[in-house]
């Protein structure tokens, strides 16, 4: 496993981090989601993401429990805040009022006294930004987070938060997108403004929930047991990339992974490792053969040629939204 900076910080993370969104404490049993984590601990993942909405909170607490006993200075461990956590009209949101409480609920449930980063889980519209902050730097100062984060916010939004994050004396590092393969907004404008900042990405949905592993066939149903057939595990959101247009050119990609002795979904990850400004790629996993397999994409690169090919098979599709994206010499 090689490490990355976490942004333009001090912190080291395994470039390909283990995340527990709509597996642990819904998908699968606690049994499997521990024999996950002790695969992620194997193969030398040090870097968890969670959310305190996961699974109405049961997914911090299996992730929890799966780490007792692992030395603490020895991983990085990520949680978020913003979406639900109970029905009070002050369980959501990031005010005040739910960031102090959910910071310590968080702190419960994960079995620690503090997390390497806290993030905010989307942007909130109905509680200053001003308030927000001067919250995210209490909990910093207070020594319950390490660093600060921000999940799919805009470049505008980033750069207002990483303001005031400076004058509050605390770092804001982090941004948690999705990119894939199939899914580049982000290098349009996010990515070019993180750079400038020192934020780096930690991306989700790096292989597009499974669609780019290349089991989901044109025309055929998908297999059981797949995350496609299990509504608790966001079958909506898959189904909408699985047209016959992306899952056919998925199918064109079989050569190229095969060509650098790769898996789909060893390439797919990589793929989003080789821009310069990604410090993780998250994946998740209902089986420790799946993370297994996916861990060996760390330290794969993937030369231009390959890259281009890539461009080649994926270029045309409207999920890739080609209209937002940079040209690939923004690649290192």
């Amino acid at each position: 496993m090689e490490f990355r900076h976490l942004g333009r910080s001090g912190l080291l993370v395994s470039e390909i981090a283990y995340g527990n969104w709509i597996t642990h404490g819904s998908q699968v049993e606690e049994d499997a989601a521990a024999a996950c984590v002790r695969a992620a601990l194997e193969v030398g993942i040090t870097t968890f993401d969670t959310a305190d909405a996961y699974a109405g909170t049961r997914a911090e607490e299996v992730l929890g429990r799966a780490l007792h006993g692992e030395r603490r200075d020895g991983l990085e461990i990520f949680t978020k805040v913003f979406w639900p956590t109970g029905p009070g009209p002050n369980d959501r949101s990031l005010s005040r009022k739910h960031l102090m409480a959910s910071i310590d609920g968080s702190l419960r449930r994960l079995q620690t006294d503090h997390v390497d980063l806290y993030q905010a889980h989307r942007y909130d519209h109905s509680t200053p930004l001003e308030e927000t902050m001067e919250a995210f730097a209490d909990i910093v100062h207070a020594g319950k987070a390490l660093y600060i984060g921000v999940s799919e916010w805009t470049a505008d939004q980033i750069r207002a938060g990483h303001a005031l994050a400076r004058e509050l004396k605390f770092r804001l590092v982090a941004n948690q997108p999705q990119y894939s393969m199939l899914w580049r907004v982000v290098e349009a404008e996010v990515i070019p403004a993180c750079e400038d900042l020192g934020v780096g990405q930690v991306v989700w949905s790096p292989v597009a929930q499974g669609v780019l592993t290349g089991k989901y066939l044109p025309g055929s149903p998908p297999p059981a047991g797949s995350r496609a057939t299990d509504d608790k595990s966001g079958a909506d959101f898959i189904r909408r990339l699985m047209t016959d247009e992306v899952l056919e050119a998925v199918q064109n990609l079989r050569p190229l992974a095969d060509q650098a002795g790769l898996s789909l979904a060893q390439l797919a990850i990589a793929w989003v490792l080789q821009n310069r400004n990604v410090s993780a790629a998250i994946i998740g996993a209902s089986r420790p053969e799946q993370v297994r397999d996916n861990a060996q994409a760390s330290g794969v690169r993937l030369d231009a040629e390959l890259l281009a090919a890539i461009d080649r098979v994926l270029g045309h599709l409207p999920e890739r939204d080609p209209a937002k994206t940079v040209s690939p010499a923004r690649r290192p």
